[in-house]
């Protein structure tokens, strides 16, 4: 008995040391393998492994840097980044999981649910048709998706894109999320960033600001204006990030930051911006005009201040944000006499403004005005086709190509480089003996007749912008500056840059050949007969030159179109120490109106509004006391009334008082209060200020006062000082 169990231990013993010796020999071998792998990829492959390596450790990502801003002459922005986030929630997320879910949280989620109906439906239409609400509303969405299982559900749910930081914390703070603790993934609702590029100020001066597309890579480039202009120093400088070896793996690293794009200060003057837009809007509407475009320039500076291009939508009929022909060629019509003046006084084809020329019919152009003798001074005034054309041909009908020699001397045919995009060169065709193409010989009869169309403004193209440069140098005593909508860049430290830029060239002219082309100009509006005569306003003496011309259709008949006409006037003010020069040029139908009454007239009355807020030489001759009634001030939730009084040096005031009740669920009616007032008077009843026209006080708002309405509804409010 006792000699089996021992021999049955010492079999026990055998099997187990068997077993030993089968793991001992399974870590022998797995230890050789290791060791062989080990010593194949050491030194066998070690040269492609290090390629490999190498090759990784160079690879770099851009950092694309942030994008300069664009500046208002004062300051303003108006171009600039914002970051904006893409709101959605988790459907799957386990704060959802309904067997998780107690009743007060249900009833959590049913008040979540009207809150999102309210400030961010799924559909914009959901208030407007009966079916739209069963539809499409958080709470039908909600309660199809909780019925489900978590692996069932939909990923996410929009709860709408580019919004703010501020509403996404709102959104966070609403029932249900807010009874979450924690952040993180343990809120089921999450954003995604993105930045965007904002204009503050809508379409004001649209195209001459510019606009910007992303490419296939991601980079944020310019289009039109300044944007695209100057696109290279907006963006900055890309960064480079490349790969490090970090203990659990490899990470970016910044090997090259990214320097920030310049911010761009601009030449435009908000103020004046407003007030030329306002008033070439309403005029075309009124002409039922195709399009129109103008710029107010800074006589002394050559700053552009303002800058407007509208054109009406053939679909809609409604007026918007036009290409920018301000910098395309056109042929420019009688605005151009002055210029073809300024030359012929120049090179002495005429001494004063009383010498004389015939006006009789010449190269098949009669005087609208009538024939016989006129002065320099009558032939602009009366806008002259034969008379200015005669003067011309005193010193170029020998040899018509050196017409356009000397306006190329002038520096007429240069690049303004305003900064404008698609900014074009004026076209004036050289009038040679001989077609450039075949060679053929061109008669002196034909070649006459050309340059009599180019002294009036026909034959040739030039962009309106090209034309107010020569009015602001006559304006100017002579002394050229260059159009241009940059003042200044800045850094990123706030540091103007050291870029210099001359914006002043020779003279045009001597200040004895402005002062007399000038002295041609005021007749225009101031003699008896002139053209703009209807102009004539004694707050501001405006001087200036119209101009018209029949458009050619280059998409259908490809010919003039006689239906139509472009009117133009071209000018400054004020005439003693002028302050800004201006051009206006608008397409409309034949008979609609007169290029002083259309054109002419938005100078005008820009030039007025300047006056009456003192922006001129001369400020407005305010007065309190002018009128015995006490001063009455505008409605205001903040107007500080005894500081006022006491400035104005009054005795006494009363404060005008809006009836501005506000009734929930209605739109309030902020009519007569200051655009700060109005705007926290909406806000407070719950509703969105969307849009501001105008400048001034509140006159209208849209959807009207009294109109139902839920919150958060956008409104549009409508300004006006008068």
């Amino acid at each position: 008995m006792a000699a089996n169990q021992k021999k049955k231990k010492l079999n026990n013993r055998q099997h187990i040391m068997a077993r030993y010796g089968c793991i001992v020999l399974m870590f022998l071998f797995g230890a050789i393998a290791v060791i062989c792998k080990l010593s194949f990829t050491t030194l066998v492959e070690a040269g492609a492994w290090e390629a490999r390596a190498e090759k990784d450790m160079k690879k770099t990502v851009p950092i694309f840097p942030e994008r300069g801003n664009i500046l208002a002459s004062n300051g303003n922005i108006l171009a600039c980044n914002q970051t904006l986030y893409d709101v959605r929630i988790d459907m799957r997320h386990p704060r959802f999981a309904s067997r998780r879910l107690k009743r007060p949280q249900w009833a959590a989620l049913d008040s979540l649910a009207d809150s999102l109906d309210t400030f961010y439906p799924r559909n914009p239409h959901i208030f407007e048709h009966p079916d739209s609400m069963q539809r499409y509303s958080w709470h039908t969405l909600m309660k199809k998706e909780f019925t489900l299982p978590n692996d069932r559900r939909r990923r996410t749910a929009k709860v709408g894109i580019k919004l703010t930081l501020s509403d996404f914390e709102r959104i966070r703070h609403w029932p249900f999320f807010k009874d979450i603790k924690g952040g993180g993934r343990s809120c089921p609702v999450y954003k995604e960033e993105h930045v965007v590029r904002i204009y503050p100020f809508g379409d004001m001066a649209r195209l001459s600001i510019g606009r910007v597309y992303e490419d296939s890579s991601g980079r944020i480039t310019g289009y039109a204006g300044l944007e695209k202009a100057l696109d290279s120093l907006l963006y900055g400088k890309v960064g480079r990030a490349k790969k490090v070896a970090m203990n659990n793996g490899f990470a970016n690293w910044v090997d090259i930051p990214a320097v920030r794009g310049f911010d761009i200060l601009s030449t435009i003057d908000i103020d004046i911006q407003d007030i030329l837009e306002e008033e070439l809007l309403a005029m075309c509407d009124s002409v039922k005009a195709d399009w129109g475009t103008a710029i107010i320039m800074e006589v002394a500076t050559g700053e552009i201040k303002a800058i407007s291009n509208v054109e009406r939508n053939k679909t809609t009929g409604k007026y918007e944000e036009a290409m920018n022909r301000a910098v395309l060629p056109f042929e420019p019509g009688s605005v151009m006499k002055p210029i073809a003046l300024m030359v012929a006084f120049e090179d002495g084809l005429v001494k004063n403004n009383t010498d004389t020329e015939d006006c009789s019919p010449f190269m098949r152009t009669s005087d609208h005005a009538g024939g016989g003798r006129k002065t320099m001074r009558q032939i602009i005034a009366t806008s002259s086709n034969t008379g200015i054309a005669r003067v011309i041909f005193r010193g170029y009908a020998d040899h018509p190509e050196k017409y356009r020699e000397r306006l190329a001397s002038l520096g007429f045919f240069d690049p303004i480089r305003s900064g404008i995009g698609g900014e074009r060169t004026p076209n004036v065709p050289v009038l040679h003996d001989r077609h450039p193409r075949t060679g053929a010989p061109i008669t002196m009869t034909a070649r006459h007749l050309d340059l009599a169309r180019q002294a009036y403004g026909y034959n040739t193209e030039v962009p309106p912008l090209y034309t107010l440069a020569y009015y602001n140098a006559i304006a100017n005593g002579g002394r050229y500056v260059r159009p241009h909508l940059v003042r200044a860049l800045r850094d990123e430290n706030g540091r103007d840059s050291i870029l210099k830029i001359s914006y002043i060239r020779d003279p045009l002219c001597s200040e004895a050949t402005a002062r007399k082309v000038k002295e041609c100009l005021y007749d225009v509006v101031w003699d008896k007969r002139g053209t703009a005569r209807a102009l004539q306003d004694d707050r501001v003496k405006i001087c200036g030159k119209t101009g018209t011309a029949i458009p050619y259709d280059f998409e259908h008949t490809h010919a003039y179109d006689h239906s139509k006409r472009r009117f133009a006037f071209a000018g400054f003010y004020p005439y003693e120490e002028p302050r800004y020069s201006c051009m206006v040029l608008m397409t409309a139908p034949a008979g609609s109106t007169s290029a002083a009454r259309g054109s002419g007239r938005v100078l005008l009355n820009v030039a007025l509004k300047l006056y009456a807020r003192g922006m001129l030489s001369d400020p407005a001759p305010y007065s309190h006391e002018a009128s015995p009634a006490p001063a009455r001030l505008c409605a205001s939730t903040i107007a500080p009334i005894s500081s006022i009084v006491k400035k104005l040096g009054l005795k006494g005031a009363r404060k005008h008082k809006s009836n501005a009740a506000v009734t929930p669920g209605f739109i309030p009616d902020p009519t007569g209060f200051d655009l700060p007032s109005a705007i926290a008077m909406l806000e407070k009843a719950g509703y969105n200020v969307a849009a501001v026209k105008g400048t001034g006080y509140v006159r209208g708002i849209t959807p009207a006062a009294g109109t139902p309405a839920r919150k958060g509804t956008p409104v549009s409010l409508s300004l006006s000082w008068k």
